[in-house]
C-alpha cells in the first residue's frame, strides 16, 4: 500500500521544518550571539598561534570514533526490535543527534532513533534508548566520582574530615543504585506497571527487562570506552587552549565536569550548552586555570562533538521517511 499524498505532504513539511530549525539553532548559535561570537574569534585565533594546535585536529579525527562507539551500543540494544545493521545504527545515532539538537534534554533523540527503525512496533525501542543512555550516565558517574572526591579531598579533608567521608559514601551509594538498576532492570518495569498512571507506559519500557548481564556488561564497556574517546578530546583541546596541568589534574577536572554537566537539569534548546562550562570553569578555576582558556576549550568541545555532527546528520533527516507502509497518523 503507498503512502497516501497527504502523507506525503505531512512527511516533508515535517522534515522542512526540522531542517530549517536546525540551520537556525545553529545560525544563532554562531553568529547572532555577540559573547558566543568573540567567544569563537579568540578561540581560532588561539589555534592558529599555538604551536600545539595540531591537537585540535587530532580531537576532529575522534568525532567518528566518539559517535561510531555510540552506534554500536544502539546496534547491540535495538536487536531486540529487530535486526539492525552498523551502518543503519549509524544514521540512526545521526538522525537522533540532529533532532536532539533542537529539543531540551535531547529528547529528540529518541524520535530519531525511533524513525529509523522499520517495525510497526518500533515505539518499543524507547526502552532499549533508555538504557542506553542510563549506561552511558552510569559510566559518567562512575569516572566522576572519583574526579569529584580528588576535589573533596583536596579542599575540605583538613578542616571537615567527617564530610568528606560521608560524599565519598554518598557516591558509592549512587553507582551501586545505578548498577543495581541496570542489571534488574526488570524490576524497573515491574515498579512501572504497578504504577497505575504508568501502566500504559510499560509497552514501551517492557524491552528494558529483556537484556542478559552479559549484554548489560557489553554496552557499559562501550560507554566506558566512550566516555574516555570524549575526555581524551577535552584534555587535547584545553593543551592547545594553554590550560597547563599534569594528567590526573586534567582527568579529575574533566571527569568532574561531565558529572556535574551529567546531574544538573537543564532545558536549554542547544544540547546543555551553558551547564558543562559553567561546571569546567568552576573546577579548572580551582586548580588556579583562567576561566576564558577552559571556556575556550569546553566550546570547542561542543562545536567538535555536537554542533559539526547535528549539521552532518541533517542529510540523514532529509532522507527519513516519517511514516511506512500501512501505518495511520
Amino acid at each position: 500500500m503507498n503512502i497516501n499524498p497527504d502523507k506525503k505532504f505531512l512527511s516533508f513539511l515535517g522534515k522542512a521544518v526540522l531542517v530549517s530549525l536546525t540551520l537556525y539553532l545553529l545560525y544563532y548559535t554562531i553568529f547572532t550571539a555577540p559573547d558566543t561570537f568573540l567567544t569563537w574569534r579568540d578561540i581560532l585565533q588561539s589555534a592558529f598561534q599555538n604551536p600545539l594546535r595540531y591537537l585540535y585536529l587530532f580531537a576532529a579525527v575522534l568525532i567518528p570514533v566518539n559517535w561510531g562507539l555510540e552506534a554500536r551500543k544502539w546496534q547491540l540494544l535495538g536487536q531486540k526490535i529487530e535486526y539492525i545493521s552498523y551502518k543503519r545504527a549509524y544514521r540512526a545515532v545521526m538522525v537522533g543527534l540532529t533532532l536532539g539538537f533542537i529539543t531540551p534534554n535531547r529528547l529528540g533523540d529518541y524520535a530519531g532513533r525511533v524513525l529509523e527503525l522499520k517495525s510497526k512496533e518500533r515505539l518499543d525501542a524507547i526502552g532499549a534508548i533508555f538504557i542506553g543512555r542510563v549506561c552511558q550516565l552510569a559510566a559518567t558517574v562512575a569516572v566522576g566520582s572519583v574526579g569529584l572526591l580528588y576535589f573533596i579531598q583536596l579542599l575540605y579533608w583538613v578542616d571537615y574530615p567527617g564530610v568528606c567521608v560521608s560524599m565519598a559514601l554518598l557516591l558509592l551509594v549512587i553507582n551501586v543504585v545505578f548498577l543495581s538498576l541496570l542489571y534488574h532492570a526488570k524490576a524497573m518495569v515491574a515498579l512501572v506497571a504497578a504504577i497505575k498512571p504508568l501502566k500504559k507506559l510499560v509497552r514501551y519500557v517492557a524491552v528494558m527487562g529483556n537484556y542478559s548481564a552479559g549484554e548489560m556488561s557489553q554496552v557499559l564497556l562501550l560507554s566506558l570506552w566512550r566516555y574516555l574517546v570524549f575526555m581524551l578530546q577535552f584534555i587535547l583541546l584545553l593543551q592547545v587552549f594553554n590550560v597547563k596541568l599534569n594528567l590526573l589534574e586534567y582527568m579529575c577536572g574533566v571527569s568532574g565536569t561531565f558529572f556535574l554537566k551529567s546531574v544538573v537539569p537543564s532545558v536549554s534548546l542547544l544540547s546543555d550548552l551553558g551547564v558543562r562550562e559553567l561546571s569546567a570553569m568552576y573546577l579548572f578555576g580551582l586548580l588556579g586555570q583562567e576561566r576564558l582558556q577552559v571556556l575556550s576549550a569546553s566550546l570547542s568541545l561542543w562545536l567538535l562533538n555536537i554542533l559539526v555532527p547535528s549539521a552532518v546528520g541533517l542529510i540523514f533527516v532529509l532522507r527519513l521517511r516519517l511514516f511506512r507502509k500501512g501505518e495511520a497518523l
